[in-house]
């Protein structure tokens, strides 16, 4: 397996676990923003509001985004065995 193979392999890597996590960073940074910006009006400053909320809503995410997650790691997988198999000696 050449630098070449490797260095595919290890971009492709990065950019499914970006793709993957994506959903729940982007589902922790709205509720974060929803509940600084109600705290704000409220000015009800409690460091343990935001992280409830944070949690099940990660949570409902996962839930509801599994199969997706799944089908790309696996496939992903297959992708990697398939390279690593073809470029054994």
């Amino acid at each position: 397996m050449g630098i070449e193979q490797v260095s595919g392999l290890l971009q492709e890597t990065i950019r499914t676990a970006l793709v993957v996590s994506s959903p729940f960073l982007a589902a922790a940074v709205v509720v974060g923003l929803v509940i600084s910006i109600l705290q704000a009006a409220t000015q009800v400053n409690e460091q343990t509001l935001t992280f409830v909320p944070k949690i099940v809503l990660v949570l409902g995410t996962f839930s509801l985004l599994f199969p997706w997650i799944m089908g790309t790691v696996v496939d992903f997988g297959v992708r990697l065995m398939s390279t690593a198999a073809g470029a054994a000696p």
